[in-house]
């Protein structure tokens, strides 16, 4: 199931929603110009490398910033800003322009440190904008619980599209990842190696500090600009 568009309109342009797609396309193009030796070098500056924020987080916090414009694929890049370009927009409109800058950011930097307290000692890099939108999609589905979004269906061989609940979308976004991460938290219990992955504990965590400072930013406010 892929969203294609939700049918809440806007009152402003989402300016900051196309920068930031327009940032991470941006900083991807240039990862992809790079050598093998030198994108390992680039996360290594400025992914969030767990074991190094533990060793010095002095000098390594601006990584939780960082690490949010930087992607591992272009699946990874083009399914995060699918849900950027259809949930960031009504977010912004409802917070405004610079409110909902300080809110991506924040959610992404917060479900990093989620991320980051499962595995204090990792050093396997953890990147994407996936936290940050997470984050959108909790402040969305508790503004706009009742919206429908037109959805790419595979039916087998049949593709078709249909109208879905946002709770329904989203909800299935977000009780996925509480599975897939108690399920890599039982794995690792019980694996003295280190393993990567998705980060689901960034998403669950993003999602979670979306519905926490959605509210406090002014979601719900019912006055214009």
């Amino acid at each position: 199931m892929f969203p294609l568009y939700d049918e809440n309109p806007t009152r402003i342009t989402p300016y900051i929603t196309y920068g930031l797609i327009g940032m991470n396309v941006l900083v991807f193009l240039h990862e992809v110009s790079l050598s093998n030796a030198q994108i390992e070098q680039f996360f290594q500056l400025y992914a969030v490398i767990p074991r190094e924020l533990t060793n010095n987080f002095a000098a390594e916090w601006t990584t939780l910033f960082t690490s949010q414009f930087l992607h591992g694929g272009w699946w990874h890049l083009l399914s995060n800003m699918l849900y950027l370009w259809i949930f960031g927009n009504n977010i912004e409109d409802r917070l405004g322009h610079f409110k909902y800058l300080i809110f991506y950011l924040s959610c992404g930097a917060l479900a990093a440190l989620c991320q980051w307290v499962i595995g204090v000692n990792s050093g396997i890099p953890s990147l994407g904008a996936s936290g940050a939108i997470a984050g959108i999609l909790g402040a969305y589905i508790i503004r706009f619980p009742d919206t429908r979004v037109l959805s790419l269906i595979f039916l087998g061989f049949f593709v078709t599209t249909i109208r879905i609940p946002a709770v329904v979308v989203i909800g299935l976004f977000f009780v996925q990842n509480v599975i897939s991460g108690l399920a890599n938290l039982q794995a690792a219990a019980n694996m003295s190696v280190e393993t990567g992955g998705v980060a689901y504990w960034a998403h669950i965590g993003g999602f979670v500090f979306g519905v926490i400072l959605g509210p406090l930013l002014g979601l719900f406010r019912r006055d214009d600009y």
